[in-house]
This record gives structure tokens, C-alpha cells and sequence, in this order.
């Protein structure tokens, strides 16, 4: 099956539904049309499509390969990843002070969904990379940022963060990695990290790990934390390459379910020698950005993976000939009618069709309000600083949610043969499984949602964001087409509301009420996030049909809407419903009885 960037879809949202003209005056954005993106996404699509795409499957079979310390990636990728370089494309939203093209979060986003549906290993390799990057340039001192940014920024070298280690992953207080004084500005950085994406490999001379480590004689747990800069091979003064910095090495490669085309590395720091970067013991604070950049990214990447997979799963459907239509043959010269033509395939296509496309266009919401954060209006940037912090747990915890479960979909459309290695499905399946786990795992990602962002600000974010819903909701609920779309939301927006009170009422007076409730409400969240964006797309699409538009485009796009309101949206009912039980039902039972 060959994979078939979406370039229309997301061209629309961009276009018809975000309007991403009307910000030509705004930051990051003056140089930036609807015509420009166009030819990127085409260019984009063609790379990930010829160049990505075809390696994808090797590298879900060869794996990497660790020798004594060095690690070498699946036959084709290394050379994949140097075109990547030349034709541009890691630099696409960095800053032009450090060569990049600087294009807007928006449209790197866009990028981004067609790299990783490709290739959810191989795009991994230019993401980490990304995140140290911002992480760096947010934290790292003019020095730092001169003598790594530039590279990073256009891919040649890489990057990674170093956070989890063989007793700690969420609870980072409890890391041991220590960092020594050398007395001449440097450190010597000693510990093991686990789970290192992109560790080591053999596509770039350089790799930039940024290392969490505590400073001899910090406090005990994340106040003592700081953050280090320790590159694979030094960098001298003119910009060359040095030694290697022998303290620093993979000491094996894990052994994964999926995603086996990213080397996925344990590190060893043995006396290496790294560089502060910002605050003695603020390390948490400097890589949240780096973290917050992660889950945006492995929300898109649940979302990708979903989309190859609908995508091969429509292909299979199509050209699957088994029994006949329950209303009488469709295809009477053949032997047998393609699967397309039963409900319940239909009921998992279309259910995987509504998600991705819906997904889509929250993802590039979510981007543009990256973007808006850097408005000068100042209310506008508050307001979008505002709506980063509250979506993103729910973008990184729904999408990778749903990807996985559309991934399943999608290997039960294939029956049988999905189980095989003869199709994608399993690998798309097996591939999707860590967008759950990693950058947070979702039920963490649901308790930052109602226990940090929720309250932030005396709830200022989630109070913008009911009022954005109805203010939209009493523009566009007159009687018509679009009405169903805009019923849909606004009953979802109650309930989540209705779930917003309850946790207020019910959380300060048990946390285990919260808790117990978190991840119910985050999928609330979630429908309603993708109702409001659904509803957007149904006014842009309704607005070309009542011009007399024949695209079949926009007709498809409505009827798949009307799939999501009416057999996808009614699940917030039930999610409202568990949520209000609160936490004794899973407390009362003792340990021992499980």
C-alpha cells in the first residue's frame, strides 16, 4: 500500500477553515500566503510520499544494529535522512538567525503529519532533534546557542533529551545522574538514561544530548535538578569538530514492540564532560520545553499513524471480495462484492475516517495558537499562551488514545491478513502502541489536565475556551444544514462543563475523586475539541455547496462530520457518567484483592 499525503485536507483547514491569510500582519507570518504553503505541503508531500514512505517497512524488519558502542540504522535510512537535509526540510520552522527558514508552527505542523504517517520511526530522528533544538534556544546561553543551534537547526547534527533512568520515568525527583565541577565552567556528568530516542546512529557527526542531572551537594528531588548540554564529539572554537567525549556512549539498544527503525538507546555518561544550561537546579523548568514540544509531537504522531493505517485499511476494503450485500449483489460479475459494502466495515471506516480528519484539524489549531502566542496584541497572545497549556495534555493524550484505537480498526478491517506481516496493519498497530506511553504516559497526561491546567490562573484558559464555543455556537445556530454540527457541540461543551463543576466540587475535597475522574473528563475534552473543530469544517464546507460548488470534496467532508456528531460525539454521555461516580468504586477494594 502506498502512502498518500492528504494534502487537500489539510490545505482546507488551513485555508478555508483557520484563514491563515487573515494573520499575514502577525508575527512569523509576513512572508507567509496560502500559495506558499501550498507549494510546501505539495514538496512535502512528494518527499514523504518517494522518499520516506518506501523505506518505512524496511525498517520496521532490519531494526538498528548496536557494535561496540556505534549504532547503525536500516539499509536506505541513512541516506533518506541526508536528503531530508539537503532538500531543507528539518530547518523548516527554526529560526532564520540560526539559518532556518522560519516558517510558522502551523505549517511545520502540516509537514509534520505527512513525515510521520510515512515514517513514525524515521520521523522521530528529525523531532528530537527539533525539541532539543527549542529546548536550547530557550535556555542555552548565547555561546551555546552559537555553537549548536545552527546545526541542529538544519538537521546535520542531532539531538536527544535525557531524562528517564532505570528506577525513575514520571517521578524525574528521583533521578541519580550526578554532575561534577570541574572548576573551568564544565562538568562531569555520571549515570544512566533509559528509552533515548535517536541516542545514537549513524546518520549525523554530531549528536546534542541535553542531560537532567543533580549538582553535588542540590536539594533532594526536582529542585535540585539542573540541566546539561553534552555533546557526542566536542566542538572547537571555529565551529569544527573536536574529540569525542568518550564519557559518553550508548551501552545497547532496546529491544521494542514496534518503532524499530529509531534507535532507541541506554546511555551511559561515565565522567562525561557537559555544560550548565540556564539556572543551577531550574532543569525541570528548562526542559518542559523541550517536553511540551515531545507531546505535541507524539500527539501528531498517534494521529499520523492513524491516518496511514485508515488509509491502508480503505485500500484492503476495497479490493477484499467476500460475500454479498445484504440488499443484494453491488458487483453481480464478480464472485463476490468487496467488503466495502457491509456496514460494520463501513461503521470502522468511517469511524477511523471521522477521527483522522477531525484530528487533523485540531492539530493545526492547536499549532496556529503556537503561532498566535507571539501576536502583539497582547490578548491574543494571552489568550493562545493560555489554550498551549490546557491542550496540550488532551492533544498528546486523545490523539494517541484514538491513533491506537483506529490502528486496531484498521487491523480488523484486514481480518486475518491484518495479523500477518504480509500487510501493514501490524506494524501500524505495534508502531502506535508507544504514543500512549512516552512524553507522559496519557493517565499522567490527564492528571496534569485537571490538576495544573484546569486550576492555572483561577481557570482562566478553560473559561476562554467555553467562551470562544459560545460565542461560535450563537453565530452559527440559526436553522440549516450546519445545525446537527452546532447542536453536537454545544451539548458536548455542557457536558464538559457540567464535568469542570464536578471536578471543582468533588476533587478539592478527595484528590482521588480528581484522579479517578481525569481520564473520563480528558476524553470529554477531547470529543468537545473535535466537535468545535468539525463544526469549522462543516461552516467552511456548507459555505461552498450553497455557492454551487460540484467539488465532491465538501460533500464528503459533511457526511463525514455527520458520522462523527451522530455515533462518535455521543460518547461523551458516557464518559460524563463514569467521571461522576468519583473514586470510591476503585478505592474501597484492598490491595490484596486484586
Amino acid at each position: 500500500m502506498a502512502y498518500k499525503a492528504p494534502v487537500r485536507d489539510l490545505t482546507f483547514v488551513l485555508n478555508e477553515v483557520l484563514e491563515i491569510d487573515r494573520y499575514s500582519n502577525s508575527p512569523g507570518f509576513k512572508d507567509v500566503s496560502s500559495d506558499l504553503v501550498q507549494q510546501i505541503l505539495e514538496e512535502g508531500a512528494k518527499f514523504a510520499e518517494e522518499v520516506i514512505a518506501p523505506i518505512n517497512r524496511i525498517g520496521d524488519q532490519q531494526g538498528c544494529k548496536w557494535v561496540d558502542g556505534k549504532v547503525t540504522g536500516p539499509a536506505g535510512w541513512k541516506e533518506a535522512y541526508h536528503a531530508m537535509v539537503e532538500a531543507g526540510w528539518p530547518a523548516l520552522s527554526a529560526l532564520p538567525e540560526h539559518g532556518g527558514q522560519g516558517m510558522p508552527s502551523v505549517v511545520a505542523m502540516a509537514f509534520g503529519q505527512f513525515t510521520a504517517a510515512a515514517s513514525a520511526a524515521f520521523s522521530m530522528y528529525p523531532g528530537l532533534t527539533a525539541g532539543a533544538y527549542w529546548g536550547l534556544n530557550a535556555n542555552g546561553s548565547p555561546e551555546q546557542k552559537a555553537m549548536y543551534l545552527p546545526k541542529m537547526a538544519s538537521g546535520e547534527w542531532g539531538g536527544t533529551m535525557n531524562l528517564t533512568e532505570p528506577q525513575c520515568g514520571t517521578d524525574l525527583g528521583l533521578i541519580r545522574t550526578k554532575a561534577i565541577p570541574n572548576g573551568d565552567g564544565s562538568f562531569n556528568i555520571t549515570g544512566q538514561k533509559i528509552w533515548i530516542s535517536s541516542g545514537e546512529h549513524d546518520f549525523t557527526d554530531n549528536i546534542i544530548h541535553l542531560v537532567l542531572a543533580r549538582i553535588e551537594g542540590a536539594p533532594e528531588g526536582i529542585k535540585g535538578i539542573s540541566l546539561f548540554v553534552v555533546p557526542k564529539v566536542f566542538v572547537n572554537e571555529d565551529g569544527s569538530l573536536g574529540e569525542r567525549n568518550v564519557g559518553a556512549a550508548c551501552a545497547g539498544l532496546e529491544h521494542k514492540m514496534g518503532i524499530h527503525g529509531n534507535a532507541t538507546c541506554v546511555m551511559a555518561y561515565e565522567n562525561a564532560k557537559g555544560w550548565l544550561v540556564g539556572t543551577e537546579n531550574k532543569g525541570m523548568a528548562a526542559m518542559f520545553v523541550m517536553m511540551n514540544e515531545a507531546r505535541l509531537g507524539t500527539g501528531l504522531q498517534g494521529l499520523s499513524i492513524a491516518t496511514a493505517a485508515y488509509q491502508a485499511a480503505v485500500e484492503f476494503a476495497h479490493d477484499r471480495l467476500q460475500g454479498r450485500s445484504l440488499t443484494g449483489p453491488k458487483s453481480p460479475e464478480l464472485p463476490a462484492d468487496s467488503i466495502m459494502v457491509h456496514p460494520d466495515v463501513r461503521r470502522m471506516l468511517l469511524e477511523a475516517k471521522a477521527f483522522v480528519e477531525g484530528g487533523q484539524a485540531f492539530t493545526l489549531w492547536t499549532a496556529l495558537q503556537a503561532d498566535l502566542q507571539h501576536s502583539d496584541d497582547a490578548a491574543e497572545a494571552q489568550k493562545a499562551h493560555d489554550y498551549m497549556g490546557l491542550i496540550t495534555p488532551v492533544l498528546k493524550a486523545y490523539l494517541t488514545d484514538k491513533g491506537f484505537h483506529v490502528a486496531s480498526l484498521a487491523m480488523q478491517v484486514h481480518g486475518g491478513s491484518g495479523y500477518t506481516e504480509h500487510f501493514a496493519a501490524s506494524q501500524h498497530l505495534r508502531d502506535a502502541r508507544i504514543t500512549m506511553i512516552y512524553e507522559g504516559a496519557n493517565g499522567i497526561q490527564a492528571l496534569d489536565l485537571v490538576g495544573r491546567k484546569l486550576p492555572a490562573n483561577g481557570g482562566r484558559a478553560i473559561m476562554s475556551w467555553f467562551a470562544d464555543i459560545d460565542a461560535f455556537v450563537a453565530e452559527n445556530g440559526a436553522e440549516g444544514p450546519i445545525k446537527p454540527f452546532v447542536d453536537g457541540l454545544a451539548d458536548a461543551k455542557k457536558k464538559l462543563q457540567d464535568g469542570t463543576m464536578w471536578l471543582m466540587q468533588n476533587g478539592m475535597q478527595n484528590p482521588d475523586n480528581a484522579a479517578a475522574a481525569s481520564t473520563d473528563y480528558l476524553h470529554i475534552f477531547g470529543l468537545t475539541a473535535l466537535a468545535y473543530l468539525w463544526a469549522q469544517m462543516a461552516v467552511a464546507a456548507q459555505k461552498q455547496v450553497d455557492a454551487g460548488s460540484t467539488d465532491p470534496f465538501y460533500v464528503t467532508k459533511l457526511q463525514t462530520g455527520r458520522y462523527f456528531v451522530e455515533r462518535i460525539l455521543p460518547d461523551a454521555h458516557a464518559h460524563l457518567a463514569k467521571l461522576k461516580t468519583g473514586s470510591d468504586v476503585l478505592m474501597a477494594m484492598p490491595a490484596e484483592a486484586f
